[in-house]
């Protein structure tokens, strides 16, 4: 059977005004093409929908997007914080506490991380270059630079990431302003950009509970980024 990997969505409206739920498809792209049966989540479910939905999904993947609320973890306020989606952040805390529980596969990605991180306890520094001391810059143009490769990222050996990537330095984008400042109980760090900014993290004893700050789905000619899907769909298919 082909796992069903639900991704959760954002809301915007479209050039009519009508309310729209989206998502990028290079993340249904990389889902599909590694073997997983992408299948969209709208943002305004009940619990008992959301009970449903994850008795029914193998997995689940939290894309990148708008900031955080910052009233989800007592985050600083600050001018360069992009408009919140409140319902976005409620479906996404409560899936992510459902799958950490469940013991159900998930990958975070960009906001995906952070969305983690917040959801299991911890915090967000809200502007990486006023609140992080040595920050290097990691907000690059999200139009023009998705696929350049900002800076170097260094692996912990003993992490479940090294083991699916096959090695411990890589290259990659870099799209966010935000970034984790308290890491969440019971989560490990898994990769650090060169200042330090944790840039991956993993929930050990978790069949598949990972995340990474950088955007893999525009990486996929690389094979490690390949390797990170597939791993995350092997996960979802003993589910």
């Amino acid at each position: 059977m082909v796992p069903l990997i639900g991704l959760t969505t954002y809301n915007y409206k479209n050039k009519d005004g009508f309310p729209v739920a989206a998502l990028t498809r290079m993340y249904i792209s990389a889902i599909a093409e590694s073997g997983g049966m992408p299948v969209l989540i709208p943002s305004g479910l009940d619990v008992s929908a959301l009970d449903s939905l994850m008795e029914r999904m193998d997995g689940i993947l939290f894309p990148g997007g708008v900031d955080i609320s910052i009233e989800n973890y007592r985050g600083e306020s600050h001018p360069g914080i992009e408009a919140a989606d409140p319902n976005r952040d409620a479906i996404e805390i409560a899936l992510l506490k459902s799958a950490a529980g469940r013991g159900k596969p998930f990958l975070g990605i960009c906001r995906g991380l952070q969305m983690v991180n917040v959801a299991l306890g911890g915090t967000l520094y809200t502007h990486l270059p006023d609140q992080m001391p040595g920050a290097i810059k990691h907000a690059y143009n999200s139009i023009t630079e998705r696929k350049w490769l900002a800076h170097s990222v260094k692996v912990e050996g003993s992490s479940q990431l090294a083991r699916i990537l096959g090695e411990k330095d890589l290259h990659v984008n870099s799209l966010h302003h935000q970034g984790v400042k308290e890491l969440a109980p019971g989560l490990h760090p898994a990769a650090y950009a060169p200042d330090g900014l944790v840039e991956a993290l993993e929930l050990p004893g978790h069949p598949f509970g990972m995340a990474v700050q950088w955007h893999p789905e525009w990486l996929m000619e690389q094979a490690g980024m390949q390797r990170l899907f597939r791993a995350f769909i092997t996960a979802s298919s003993k589910s």
